[in-house]
């Protein structure tokens, strides 16, 4: 599968084809489901990441959800610990979630592997790029 961005302890982190515009579609059940990656600043790139790449966006509740080259960031509510992505090519909420390269690029493709490191607010960085 590639090296991935993860978030805070290494969790992996995934966009979803239903977003558009850099605007989350995902809220609700969807959002209980897949928790947006929130942040209450900048978040800076760690790793392989291009901090030039990270952004934010306002969610309908105010807060502000990290984005990688414009997509919005979640995490899947099954994995529960570094390395599980559970949630890789899962169709639910009616449209695909994928893990995201440090390309920006969705990975689809299969399987569990090792990750690289973003978080909002602090992160390591264990084998790519990520954000702090």
């Amino acid at each position: 599968m590639g090296t991935y961005l993860t978030a805070d302890e290494g969790r992996a982190v995934y966009l979803w084809v239903a977003d558009s515009g850099g605007k989350s579609a995902c809220s609700g059940a969807c959002a209980k489901a897949w928790p947006p990656v929130e942040t209450k600043g900048q978040p800076k790139g760690e790793g392989g990441v291009n901090a030039a790449d990270l952004g934010t966006t306002a969610r309908a509740d105010g807060t502000q959800q990290v984005t990688y080259h414009g997509h919005p960031l979640y995490y899947f509510i099954a994995d529960k610990s570094k390395g599980e992505t559970k949630g890789q090519g899962n169709n639910s909420f009616g449209a695909l979630w994928w893990l995201v390269a440090s390309s920006g690029n969705a990975i689809k493709s299969g399987g569990s592997s090792g990750g690289a490191s973003s978080g909002s607010s602090s992160s390591s960085s264990s084998s790519g790029g990520g954000w702090g």
